[in-house]
């Protein structure tokens, strides 16, 4: 036997089509971030609704201009770009304490996704984040364990996808402190800037 759908009651179709328009509603309310790096510009929308904590994180340090100045530090093709903690000398900047994880917000780690770096600790993100070039399901939250937390996603990219695609295929090395994965170009963060 064949499945059918019911078929749907006047008052059901309504609320089926507000509910499929809700996210186009919050996504047009949604804070965005401009970044004018040295390879270009890009726009992330933030997701507040979703990870309250991390958002409001991430706007503190755009507000108080850390990301300017910053280079992407680790890129690694396929997999993520990552930034926000080193200036060009690859100088650490100070950072504020530690957030919570946000990571079981059903956001997953997908292509043009931003989400927070941390340390192999759950709650250890300060400013660093990455963006993710591929979907990197093995970084989503899958239980609220040591191994299981996962990476916060927060927002996505929204705009210059092509400026993304030209950062994660620059040629890497080592640079600093760091053996691997260096832009040998560096990538700087002109400014990071609330836009929206």
């Amino acid at each position: 036997m064949t499945a059918r759908p019911f078929p749907l009651s006047r008052r059901a179709l309504v609320l089926a089509a507000s509910l499929a328009f809700a996210p186009l509603t919050q996504a047009a309310d949604a804070p965005r971030v401009l970044f004018k790096t040295s390879a270009g510009d890009f726009t992330v929308e933030l997701y507040p609704d979703k990870a309250p904590k991390t958002v409001e994180n991430f706007l503190q340090y755009v507000r108080d201009k850390h990301y300017d100045g910053t280079i992407f530090h680790r890129v690694i093709p396929n997999f993520m770009a990552q930034g926000g903690g080193y200036d060009q000398n690859y100088r650490e900047k100070p950072t504020r304490a530690p957030i919570p994880n946000e990571a079981n917000n059903g956001l997953k780690n997908e292509t043009y996704t931003i989400a927070m770096a941390r340390t192999g600790e759950p709650h250890s993100a300060t400013s660093q984040f990455f963006i993710n070039v591929n979907d990197n399901a093995f970084l989503n939250h899958t239980a609220p364990t040591p191994r299981g937390w996962g990476y916060t996603v927060f927002g996505k990219v929204v705009a210059g996808m092509d400026v993304v695609q030209k950062i994660k295929a620059v040629p890497t090395g080592p640079g600093g402190p760091f053996p691997t994965d260096v832009p040998q170009k560096p990538i700087l963060i002109q400014s990071a800037t609330l836009v929206k």
